[in-house]
């Protein structure tokens, strides 16, 4: 008989004592969406505690992204992205009217790196979209230059990076906006949701517009949006989840460390991880397999499946390979390398906030078989 399934993530979800108040709050007042309440509570919490001043709650990271595009001017032209990211991080260029152009990454950060991004940029170049990949932040440094020399703008895909950290400031500070994901299997989520983390409170209140159908605070459409507003239930869990975040991030913490620390020593299998880092969520356990380990990455995929835990390729295949993508010229993999390699390499493993240290056992034993 197999044992009980160890799946990659487990959505976390806020005490049900938490909840039942905000729950009777809304029942109470029948005020569903259109910046209720309880999302205005949930907004001033959330700014609060990441450290930062101005937040946009909308329905998703991808609309999020498009509305921070839309509002930044990016509505035309080239985007300089990474191919390796899940597919919405390019979903949202083109959504936006732009076209996604894949630099190579880091093999250490695996983030868009920014000595492969000049050669790319053309006159039709408009702006950055990195990802701090794994919640692992990007060279934000070294892309600001890049930016700044040729006139970009930098908006960061910040979906994996809630609560994470750089020289003791909020890592969301960082480009002219950065957007975060609430999805269910985030590190921390709101069931669907997300927010654009702006620098100021005039581009704050115009992504609020554009997630309004355009209306300004007269009722008039002065600009084409859409519905990408957050709605009051969404909101509500997002304050019942802030209450436990740090016990969740701590969690996380040990379950990574104990992975690190039983793993690290395996020949030919290596795992990344983040040093230096203060704040980091840990939202994945990737590792590496070698091209010389016993096995490939897919073989090991498959025994493990077979044994009920369940790990992920994640990224894989790269979003350059997607058939959307394929055909642009920067899909070439010659100018890929690093990305390709690690996408052919990369295993993430189970990794959740109760992910209890027997069940941790059973993932560790059957890759020290190999």
């Amino acid at each position: 008989m197999k044992k009980q399934p160890v799946y990659v993530t487990r959505s976390n979800l806020p005490a049900l004592a938490d909840i039942i108040p905000l729950l009777e709050e809304i029942w109470d007042r029948r005020i569903l969406t259109n910046n209720g309440p309880v999302l205005q509570r949930f907004e001033s919490a959330l700014s609060d505690y990441l450290g930062v001043e101005h937040i946009s709650l909308v329905a998703n990271a991808t609309l999020g992204t498009v509305l921070a595009m839309q509002q930044a001017g990016i509505t035309s032209g080239e985007v300089i992205t990474t191919p390796f990211s899940f597919v919405a991080t390019s979903h949202a260029i083109k959504l936006a009217g732009a076209t996604p152009v894949f630099a190579d990454i880091d093999p250490i950060t695996l983030n868009l790196d920014p000595t492969k991004i000049e050669a790319l940029i053309t006159p039709q170049t408009k702006a950055l979209l990195p990802v701090h990949t794994f919640g692992v932040p990007c060279d934000t440094d070294g892309l600001a230059e890049v930016a700044h020399r040729h006139g970009l703008k930098v908006l960061y895909d910040a979906a994996h990076a809630f609560g994470v950290h750089r020289n003791g400031q909020s890592i969301l500070r960082h480009g002219e906006m950065s957007v975060l994901s609430f999805h269910a299997t985030k590190v921390f989520n709101t069931f669907e949701g997300g927010a654009v983390i702006v620098r100021d409170r005039e581009t704050k209140l115009a992504i609020d517009r554009l997630a309004n159908f355009g209306f300004d605070a007269t009722g008039a459409a002065n600009a084409i949006g859409m519905n990408a507003k957050m709605n009051e239930f969404s909101a509500a869990i997002g304050l019942a989840q802030l209450c436990r975040i740090d016990e969740v991030l701590a969690d996380r913490a040990c379950v990574a460390q104990r992975y690190m620390e039983q793993l690290s020593n395996i020949r030919r299998l290596s795992c990344p991880s983040p040093t230096g880092i203060v704040g980091h969520n840990h939202y994945a356990f990737p590792i590496l397999v070698g091209s010389d380990f016993h096995v490939s990455r897919d073989e090991l995929h498959s025994r493990l499946e077979e044994e009920n835990i369940f790990t992920r390729k994640y990224f894989y295949p790269l979003i350059s390979d997607m058939e959307p993508y394929k055909s642009l010229a920067s899909a070439n993999p010659a100018g890929l390398p690093v990305a390709r390699k690690i996408a052919s390499q990369i295993l993430c493993l189970p990794l959740y906030p109760d992910l209890d240290i027997p069940t941790q056992d059973r993932v560790i034993e059957h890759l020290l078989r190999y």
